[in-house]
């Protein structure tokens, strides 16, 4: 069902093979080799899932009826919720400081480092990305029925620091992808600086604050207090502009980012696949 809490829900019928998605590849892509000695993904220790408190919709942004009608949810975004245990949280940390060595730069001008198709290097991010416990809070936030996103490439997206911490973690920007989670990997109330942050407001408000040089106001920015390392907030990504603020002083920011998909394909795709090109491998 598709709805928001105080209206009817609406039902569709898809057929039952749609239900398990696009199976992950069983062999990495060429030049891929898996980390070795990893721990083996457990839900039962690795995950610590708490509901979030609230969820802002599309319509609180300023987005108007005929803006929202093709989109996969309504919702917009979460407040921060809790992912993984302390345990899980402590592998996740572990995992992306030994994909650092696969950083990607130059690719991407929103984000001078990070590191695509993790997935196909650790089992145990691609475990936790696929996770359908994970799946299920995820579905139960947007109010409708997702997936792991069905291209490999778009999940356990890992974001790192620029090299000069005066800049800003990432630029104002919505994502290529519809619906994703973005977790802090390190511990964020160690941080100074280096928050992050959405515009209250719709993604061509925030284009002509672009254009004419200039930021979102500070009083329609919205910057979520998270409690620690494995907790993480969910977005429509690619109608939510959203940053990581410059860090005050130069540390260890980690992030990572996993996408998913509507199972509704009545609704518009709102993935931009041709933005992998010179960011991804062939």
């Amino acid at each position: 069902s598709t709805h928001l809490k105080g209206e009817t829900p609406m039902s569709f019928s898809r057929p039952e093979s749609l239900s398990i998605g696009v199976p992950f590849p069983q062999m990495p892509p060429a030049g891929y080799e898996w980390l070795p000695d990893e721990e083996s993904f457990n839900p039962d220790k690795h995950l610590a899932l708490e509901p979030p408190t609230e969820v802002l919709t599309l319509a609180d942004l300023g987005y108007n009826k005929s803006e929202i009608a093709p989109t996969a949810t309504p919702i917009a975004a979460s407040a921060p919720f809790r992912i993984l245990s302390n345990e899980g949280a402590e592998i996740m940390l572990k995992v992306t400081r030994m994909l650092r060595s696969h950083i990607r730069r130059g690719g991407n001008r929103i984000i001078e480092n990070i590191v695509r198709s993790g997935c196909y290097r650790s089992r145990w991010l691609r475990d936790l990305c696929l996770s359908p416990e994970v799946t299920e809070v995820m579905s139960d936030i947007y109010g409708v029925d997702v997936l792991p996103h069905n291209m490999p490439v778009q999940l356990g997206h890992i974001n790192y620091q620029p090299t000069n911490p005066k800049e800003a973690v990432d630029k104002w920007h919505h994502d290529t992808i519809p619906l994703d989670y973005v977790m802090m990997v390190t511990d964020p109330t160690r941080l100074q600086g280096g928050q992050f942050e959405y515009f209250l407001g719709t993604k061509e408000e925030a284009a002509i604050f672009a254009a004419e040089n200039r930021k979102p106001p500070r009083n329609r920015v919205v910057t979520p207090e998270f409690s620690g390392p494995g907790y993480a907030i969910a977005l429509h990504g690619n109608m939510v502009v959203h940053r990581g603020a410059p860090l005050n002083e130069q540390a260890e920011r980690i992030t990572m980012v996993n996408g998913y998909i509507a199972m509704d394909r009545s609704r518009d795709d709102q993935s931009r696949t041709r933005d992998l090109i010179g960011i991804d491998d062939p």
